[in-house]
């Protein structure tokens, strides 16, 4: 059985950037994710790689651009606020088709909000976070043991496809402690011919950018990239399904959300009540293949979410509006309890049964 080591969820993050082969963090202190930043201060310096707490979150993801221009795997992290000062960042790495890795460990907004856990910035990632057109993968953990895993998977998928990676994550995942493994077999980051490492006069020289002044370019650019990604929603779209077998009545979960709901879930069907849980784990590309399969016996579903209803829309979506969707839900830093949760199941299931 692999060792398996008692840290936070932002530790976590940070040792499996680095058994990535992260060797470049920038970043800018913010709670509830600055033990990440101070994780990887402790940890680069003795690694041989680069710590630098930037003198803004501006500063750090443009950072982030150089040095992924040069090839390297790269990470930085923030929370809400944070995530939206690097939005003009983000939107540069996208249209410069680069990989990288971002975290956001969701606090409560809008503004300044609170320091306790949110699921209010699943639209910011979902839907881009800058401004274009374009799509980051969005990876939402459940657990410290996920926070580990999917930092390696969006390290991956970020070089396969040329894309940013995010980790959206909130406060509560971040900061609470679990035992994690970090026996994990891990890709080699892959050749990168279009790099910015010198041409020794061999090749051409390679022109990272996002400037095009020729609409028609610009254009074929943009028409090229959704085909990308097109290929990324059709192969990577990934969720967990919980006590689906039959369930009549669905829900839709993610982060601590979702943990509350399994609990429910469990609840439910122990008073007899066909309830199931359909856990996105990539939020974008949004698992819609699971949601369809689930109408052949759901009556009914009910998205748990941490903000006042952000997910419900990609859950009618993948649903077309065939069945009825409702939404549970706390804010402001609070999280829904399992009795919350299993109330709405409750009610949900009177309505069918009417």
């Amino acid at each position: 059985m692999a060792e398996k080591v008692l840290m936070k969820g932002n530790e976590a993050i940070a040792e499996a950037a680095i058994l990535a082969g992260c060797r470049h963090y920038f970043g800018y202190p913010i709670t509830p994710q600055t033990e990440i930043a101070a994780y990887m201060a402790k940890r680069m310096p003795k690694i041989g790689g680069t710590f630098l707490q930037a003198e803004s979150e501006i500063a750090a993801i443009n950072m982030v651009y150089g040095v992924s221009s040069a090839g390297k795997r790269v990470m930085t992290s923030s929370s809400s606020p944070g995530i939206s000062l690097k939005g003009e960042g983000i939107s540069y790495l996208a249209g410069a088709d680069l990989p990288a890795l971002v975290v956001n460990c969701q606090r409560g907004g809008p503004g300044l909000g609170g320091i306790q856990p949110s699921q209010s910035d699943y639209f910011q990632a979902t839907r881009g976070g800058g401004h274009g057109d374009y799509h980051m993968i969005v990876l939402a953990p459940d657990s410290v043991q996920e926070m580990a895993q999917l930092t390696i998977k969006g390290f991956e998928l970020a070089d396969e496809y040329r894309m940013t990676s995010m980790i959206l994550a909130d406060g509560t995942i971040g900061q609470m402690m679990e035992p994690v493994s970090f026996d994990f077999e891990i890709k080699e980051a892959p050749e990168k011919p279009w790099a910015t490492t010198g041409t020794g006069m061999k090749r051409p020289h390679n022109i990272i950018n996002s400037l095009y002044l020729k609409p028609e370019k610009l254009e074929e650019t943009n028409i090229a990239r959704y085909e990308k990604y097109a290929v990324v929603e059709e192969k990577e779209a990934l969720a967990e399904e919980y006590m689906m077998d039959g369930a009549e009545i669905v829900l839709a979960a993610f982060g601590i959300a979702a943990r509350v709901t399994k609990n429910a879930v469990k609840a439910a069907r122990a008073e007899g009540i066909k309830a199931g849980l359909i856990r996105p784990v990539t939020l974008w590309p949004f698992p819609k293949a699971y949601f369809e399969k689930a109408l052949g016996t759901a009556k009914e579903m009910i998205s748990i979410e941490l903000s006042m209803g952000q997910m419900i829309e990609d859950v009618r979506l993948a649903t077309q509006c065939r069945i009825p969707v409702s939404l549970t839900k706390r804010v402001g830093g609070m999280i829904p309890s399992v009795e919350e949760v299993l109330c709405a199941i409750r009610k949900a299931a009177e309505r069918i049964g009417d």
